[in-house]
């Protein structure tokens, strides 16, 4: 579940932010559940941080699963394109 809850992060949400009940709709778990018992382990390894938007994945995360992190370039255009 822990590199389920990685790869939606990454793949689905860009690597944040993302609040807790999408991450748990997303992949079928209960929110409570992602809270209190994985979150909790991916915020410990560095996986993960807690942001007043959301949850965002850390560079160590893409590491683990071998990708590249996402730059804010990518994610957002230049305003004067």
């Amino acid at each position: 579940i822990d590199n389920k809850i990685l790869t939606t992060i990454i793949d689905k949400f860009r690597g944040g932010p993302v609040g807790v009940s999408t991450i748990a709709t997303a992949i079928g778990e209960d929110g409570g559940t992602v809270e209190e018992v994985y979150e909790p382990f991916l915020i410990m390894e560095g996986f993960i941080k807690r942001t007043p938007r959301g949850r965002m994945a850390t560079p160590l995360a893409y590491e683990h699963l071998g990708r590249n992190p996402y730059t804010s370039n990518i994610m957002q255009g230049d305003l004067f394109e």
